[in-house]
């Protein structure tokens, strides 16, 4: 059963669903801005960033008010301070995609064609954690037993991303001689990692969500 039934609790809902779209959304355009860049389609590339950062800039709106209305209206006290932990750790995620592409932006990191597919590869799995977790926050405010449920994949997609950005570190280092300066193994290492904490901000959520869904189910 839906915990809010009031107007004020409805629209704060209706505000997290919004953010939550939001972070759903920035997470996809990340994915594509990491293959324009690494496909060299500067244009496309340039409208990510832009995108992505009014997204960003949309996120920490919403995330103002939903902090307003649940402090104004002294909505649900006993649960205010997790949701807004989780507002907090979903914006992070936001935050994290931001920084890491506009750091391709900035640096430009020479990123060879071979290893082009696994740095897809890895984002797409990232982005595959982020997206799973969006419904688990969804699910929390209406079916909270169904979390635990719908958080599974996170951690699944976390651990593809781990070994993945593993693989990719090791083979930087110990496989692609062509690579002569530390420097250069060091930059990719750098990207490889800041990719890879994308999934690892979603495990986080998915941790809170766990630990929420048994308090409001006990």
């Amino acid at each position: 059963m839906n915990m809010f039934s009031f107007k004020q609790a409805n629209k704060s809902i209706e505000l997290i669903d919004n953010f939550l779209n939001i972070i759903d959304q920035g997470g996809l355009i990340f994915k594509e801005g990491v293959k324009n860049y690494l496909h060299n389609n500067r244009e496309s590339f340039v409208d990510n960033l832009k995108t992505l950062s009014k997204l960003e800039t949309e996120a920490d709106v919403l995330k103002r008010k939903i902090e307003n209305i649940l402090y104004t209206h002294s909505l649900m006290p006993q649960l205010r301070g997790d949701i807004l932990k989780l507002i907090e750790e979903l914006d992070g995620i936001m935050n994290q995609c931001k920084k890491s592409l506009f750091q391709f932006d900035v640096e430009v990191p020479f990123i060879p064609a071979e290893l082009n597919q696994d740095m897809i590869k890895l984002t797409e799995i990232c982005i595959s954690a982020v997206e799973s977790v969006i419904p688990a926050a969804r699910a929390y405010f209406k079916d909270p037993a169904s979390v635990k449920e719908k958080i599974h994949r996170v951690y699944l997609y976390e651990n593809e991303a781990d070994k993945l950005a593993d693989a990719i570190k090791r083979k930087v280092f110990q496989d692609m001689p062509g690579i002569k300066r530390l420097s250069e193994k060091f930059h990719l290492r750098y990207f490889t990692l800041h990719i890879e904490m994308i999934s690892d901000g979603a495990q986080d959520v998915a941790d809170l969500l766990s630990v929420m869904a048994i308090k409001r189910t006990l």
